[in-house]
């Protein structure tokens, strides 16, 4: 949940710290010339696949565990030689303490410009998150110094050269194979390679180690093929392998408690760290860091939230302890995908910025930046899909991008709060790539007289010159430095124009930009974007340009036949109620004033700054009862706690801009989107 506006004295102690960390980063100063591959560089393969095949060879590792180690790493990008949150660099995602360690001590989870909480019947302040914590850096993220020391490369060179990198990574895994007795070489039997998977894993307890050597052996198992982001074709031929996995047990590493009652899915590295459910003062309003319930018999839980934690894991999970702070439901750990669980799902977090969005959902913070140009792992990636799905599963909620949204896809609660919501976990998150692990890809069998589009460019290729990314934290300089260009990366976002054409203004978001001037390509300004998985009821098409529905009024994406960076989708879409020139629109779905019981205070059913006009037409994402869940003291007595307040209003969810918001049924009509649209 990115935050801004940071206090004078933090941010000059983030700009001491990191500056004194990037003086000695080689990525801080832009792209390394490579050093020459030990002896016969010149003889040194160029091709991936090769590279790898080379590396394997060297150091006498079968290729299969090569290839599903650097798989479950990063799935063989090089991210152009930019750290992931782990400060891991490559497709063996080699990590760098002193770069961790060093931000770890200067970052944090803050949440500042957003109430989390989302409830103004009890304001919430949320406190600074104190002074600078330092925190250990796992084993695990020291891999780079290692590699180095044993294949002779610099540092330098193994960020930079990818062919470098992998040789690092074979090294590595060479030396924890050796350290365990086990058998080494190129021809020897995959299943004997366990433990030193378990080992590269970087993980602190038994289970991560395990977990994340189940996955590489799984992916052995199932084989891959892609192509990697610098162009190489890749490919991971799937055998049959059933490994040893005795040796993960003489790693020496923590085994982690996992109590009864966990929600966690077996065989995930998981455990329970409570958020405090405690007072923080004399008065019965006075508490954090959450709020009891009983979901789903009370409540239906209708939403997972996808966030990340701008901070690193340990101060994060620190804060989330803290009862004058604030708490979600899951932490997930970058390096390994370890999951810290803090509230029972059956309880509310306060976590999104909207309370009627709170009261109905499970919120994830994913240790990450959504601006500062790092990279989300693999590893991560992987646990928490197979999280979001459990979940989804238990909970009946669907596989979808209108009930797992990110953070900024939330809306805000009233008009004076949209501004203020965060856009985590931003347009690097990798939408399509995560529901293909979900097991929910993003397919269609529609056409363009169906009357929806849902987008989904290709991550890799699609890459917005995005700005700003040098001004997000960890590491806001104070002043700020001037605006620089984002490194060009992969994207879930497509950039929204007032025509068909690239040359033609952004579309504007009346909500963060109130004067009407076009929204940028800043990087936290998404008022001109959609993403991944989202679906809008088509507006029109012109050659290679589509429009959608988009925060009332047309807005248009490049989407060529030859590169599609949408899919025709079939649904329903809500238009206003004939005689109607516009209809409001809402942040929070409550009931009316008449549901409410003697002694509660009626919640405003206050609209947006937007309007629905005549013509326009949007997705539906569902049909709600107008709800509200009233908490407002430690213990609950005041009049109404912990109950959920229902009245006869009903709302259906529509994708509206880059956040999904809610109009009252009444006041639309729902028809197949098909039924009028354009031709």
């Amino acid at each position: 949940m990115p935050r801004s506006n940071l206090p004078a004295s933090r941010r000059v102690l983030l700009a001491a710290v990191v500056a004194a960390a990037t003086a000695v980063l080689p990525f801080a100063a832009g792209p390394v010339a490579a050093e020459p591959l030990g002896t016969g560089s010149a003889d040194a393969p160029t091709d991936r696949q090769q590279q790898y095949a080379a590396a394997a060879a060297e150091y006498g590792v079968p290729e299969s565990v090569l290839l599903g180690v650097s798989y479950l790493e990063s799935r063989w990008d090089t991210h152009a030689g930019r750290p992931s949150t782990s400060g891991g660099f490559g497709p063996m995602h080699l990590t760098d303490a002193e770069r961790v360690a060093s931000a770890e001590a200067a970052s944090a989870h803050v949440d500042e410009g957003e109430d989390p909480r989302g409830d103004d019947s009890r304001p919430l302040v949320v406190p600074e998150s104190g002074p600078a914590e330092p925190a250990p850096a796992l084993p695990g993220l020291r891999t780079l110094e290692a590699a180095a020391g044993l294949t002779g490369a610099s540092e330098e060179a193994l960020i930079a050269d990818p062919a470098t990198n992998i040789r690092g990574g074979a090294a590595l895994l060479a030396s924890y194979q050796k350290e365990l007795a086990g058998p080494v070489g190129a021809d020897s039997d995959p299943a004997a390679w366990y433990g030193a998977v378990a080992r590269y894993a970087g993980a602190d307890t038994e289970d991560a180690a395990a977990a994340f050597a189940d996955e590489v052996y799984g992916q052995i198992n199932a084989g891959a093929s892609r192509t990697t982001d610098d162009g190489h074709q890749v490919t991971l031929t799937a055998r049959a392998v059933d490994p040893d996995e005795s040796a993960v047990n003489r790693l020496g590493l923590r085994r982690a408690e996992r109590p009864d009652g966990l929600e966690c899915p077996v065989g995930l590295p998981c455990e329970w760290i409570p958020a405090p459910y405690a007072k923080t003062g004399p008065g019965a309003g006075q508490y954090g860091n959450h709020d009891l319930a009983n979901r789903p018999e009370q409540q239906k839980i209708e939403y997972i939230i996808i966030h990340d934690t701008e901070g690193y894991f340990t101060p994060s999970v620190n804060l989330v302890k803290r009862a004058d702070y604030l708490g979600w439901h899951y932490t997930l750990r970058s390096v390994d995908g370890y999951i810290a669980q803090h509230i029972k799902a059956k309880d509310v977090g306060w976590h999104a910025g909207n309370w009627y969005v709170n009261a109905k959902s499970i919120g994830l913070e994913h240790e990450g930046f959504a601006g500062h140009g790092t990279w989300y792992t693999e590893a991560m990636y992987r646990t928490s899909a197979k999280l979001v799905r459990h979940l989804a599963l238990r909970f009946q909620i669907p596989l979808d991008r209108q009930h797992i949204l990110g953070h900024d896809n939330v809306p805000g609660t009233v008009a004076s709060t949209v501004r203020g919501m965060h856009w985590d976990p931003g347009p690097y998150w990798n939408w399509s790539h995560y529901f293909d692990l979900l097991k929910a890809p993003f397919q269609s069998t529609a056409t363009p007289q169906t009357g929806l589009v849902t987008i989904d460019p290709d991550y890799a290729s699609n890459q917005p010159a995005f700005t700003g990314c040098n001004r997000q934290p960890p590491g806001v300089p104070s002043p700020p430095p001037p605006i620089a260009p984002c490194p060009l990366r992969g994207s879930s976002s497509v950039i929204l124009h007032t025509g068909p054409s690239a040359d033609s203004p952004l579309v504007n978001d009346r909500g963060l930009r109130p004067d009407g001037t076009p929204n940028t390509m800043y990087v936290s300004d998404h008022g001109a974007r959609a993403s991944t998985g989202q679906t809008y009821a088509l507006a029109d098409v012109r050659g290679d340009w589509t429009a959608i529905w988009y925060l009332g009024q047309k807005a248009w994406f490049h989407n060529p036949a030859a590169a599609p960076t949408a899919k025709w989708a079939e649904g329903f879409v809500v238009t206003p109620k004939a005689g109607r020139a516009t209809i409001p629109v809402y942040g929070r779905a409550y009931p009316e004033a008449a549901a409410y019981p003697a002694g509660v205070p009626y919640q405003a059913i206050s609209p947006l700054q937007y309007t629905l006009s005549a013509g326009q037409r949007y997705a539906v994402g569902g049909v709600l009862a107008g709800e509200y869940y009233r908490a407002v003291t430690f213990d609950g007595s005041s009049p109404g706690d912990w109950t959920v307040i229902r009245g006869e209003n009903r709302y259906v969810q529509i994708q509206f801009g880059h956040r999904v918001m809610y109009v009252n049924q009444d006041d639309v009509d729902v028809l197949p989107a098909a039924v009028g649209a354009p031709r």
